[in-house]
């Protein structure tokens, strides 16, 4: 068991991103709480998706909801 939890650490990229406060406090959490679903399983599900689903990448690349701030979002 000690062994399996090093090796899927040892699989695991530790990263940071920006979130937009507002859908992450307001919006994600909410959904959250309801769903079940955390951040990180978000991440590595959409991650998932994206790589091996053309219609799912395609959704996102022409997603456009966001509002333009100046930044990559």
């Amino acid at each position: 068991m000690y062994i399996q939890i090093l090796l899927t650490m040892a699989e695991l990229k530790l990263t940071t991103v920006k979130v937009i406060k507002k859908l992450y406090d307001e919006d994600f959490k909410i959904s959250t709480i309801q769903g079940g679903l955390n951040f990180q399983r978000l991440v590595n599900r959409t991650l998932d998706l994206y790589t091996k689903n053309e219609t799912f990448r395609k959704q996102l690349n022409e997603y456009t909801s966001l509002q333009i701030s100046g930044s990559q979002f």
